[in-house]
């Protein structure tokens, strides 16, 4: 395999995890269709292969590519960024603390609460811009679980200060790196032991596949998370894989569009009067924007925004884009607009969602890569 690790990420992105074959000189991967293979004797797979929820090596090259562009010693790719968290939480025991950030994925959410508890971990959420929280983590802690920036508030952790924490009560830490990608930030390089993707948004990038990702920061983790993953076949399938790799190879060239229209339209809509906030990384008024501009290469491609008026105006907004799809997922290469309460956040329960900021108006995008002016232009009609 070529050494890459002196590579710029475009380079990486284009190039990681894959080399012409021998064979055939393929420029990518085959597409490994197969659900076994041959063996030379009993207990003897033919070079190391024998089932392929077990081995497969379309999956590996997906595998390799995304571990080498977060810099982590191994990835493992899923059915979907929840079977990727679910294999983590496969690894703690009954009695494990596991403390997360307040303001996750309500997918996540409810992941934890209604399923983990469940089976003997322990939960305590936190709101995890407060330093003073992340530095007095609970003695007991197993697990410092985050999303930055959050979903879909765009929160900001400071990573250097949450491991810190965690490393102060001998805690591991995971971070959902979906929003940033591998392209604008790479929490392992802060000392994060875990990097989760849902590799249904920007990875794949397409709105065509659905599949998950965590990435180890230490080549020990390797056995465990493997056979967690084996064990319970949470692996994602070879065309899976195959259509995720094809979206990663222009995961970089994506990225600066997603960055450059997503800035645009945040300076548009804060200007509006029709909109009483704007939440975004890169806007000054963005209260993580110092930590996200020195731990982040760019801001992203999402934002959420409140319309003066309130629920019911915001309603009337994401019902009349034309470009602005109202779907709920994001990171495809076109636009998406919903409403986090009543779509993608409505398992987290009324009371916690208004304790954690994400109002009935909150409306998120997930900005594309169509012209800047023609989804200006949409969202200046919606908003009239």
């Amino acid at each position: 395999m070529t050494d890459n690790s002196q590579h710029g990420l475009g380079t990486k992105a284009v190039h990681a995890g894959w080399e012409p074959e021998e064979l055939t000189g393929a420029v990518m991967p085959p597409i490994y269709m197969t659900s076994t293979y041959v063996q030379d004797g009993p207990g003897k797979p033919r070079r190391g292969f024998e089932y392929s929820r077990t081995q497969n090596i379309t999956r590996y090259a997906l595998q390799d590519a995304l571990a080498e562009l977060e810099g982590g010693a191994c990835g493992f790719t899923f059915t979907s960024g929840m079977a990727a968290i679910h294999t983590l939480m496969l690894m703690m025991k009954p009695g494990d603390h596991i403390v997360a950030a307040n303001d996750l994925y309500g997918g996540t959410h409810r992941l934890f609460r209604k399923i983990e508890e469940r089976f003997g971990l322990r939960f305590t959420f936190i709101d995890a811009r407060k330093p003073d929280l992340l530095d007095d983590l609970p003695s007991d802690t197993r697990l410092l679980y985050l999303e930055t920036p959050s979903n879909p508030l765009l929160n900001i952790t400071p990573l250097e200060r949450a491991v810190a924490g965690a490393r102060k009560v001998g805690a591991e830490i995971a971070v959902d790196n979906t929003f940033a990608t591998p392209i604008l930030q790479n929490p392992i390089s802060f000392g994060v032991d875990y990097v989760i993707h849902s590799t249904t948004k920007y990875v794949a990038g397409h709105s065509d596949v659905v599949g998950g990702a965590l990435i180890a920061r230490s080549e020990s983790k390797k056995e465990d998370i493997w056979f967690h993953q084996n064990s319970a076949g949470t692996v994602n399938s070879p065309f899976d894989a195959f259509l995720t790799l094809r979206g990663l190879r222009t995961l970089h060239l994506r990225m600066q569009r997603h960055c450059e229209n997503a800035r645009l339209l945040a300076s548009f809509l804060e200007e509006h009067p029709k909109v009483a906030r704007v939440i975004y990384p890169g806007l000054v008024s963005h209260p993580g924007h110092a930590i996200a501009r020195d731990q982040m290469r760019d801001f992203g491609g999402m934002l959420g925004f409140e319309v003066v008026g309130g629920a019911e105006l915001a309603d009337q907004v994401v019902r009349n884009t034309k470009l602005f799809a109202l779907a709920e997922s994001l990171g495809g290469v076109e636009s998406l607009i919903e409403l986090p309460a009543p779509m993608t956040h409505a398992s987290v329960p009324p009371k916690e969602r208004a304790k954690i900021g994400i109002s009935d108006g909150l409306v998120r995008l997930s900005v594309g890569i169509e012209d800047s002016e023609d989804l200006r232009a949409d969202l200046e009609t919606a908003l009239g």
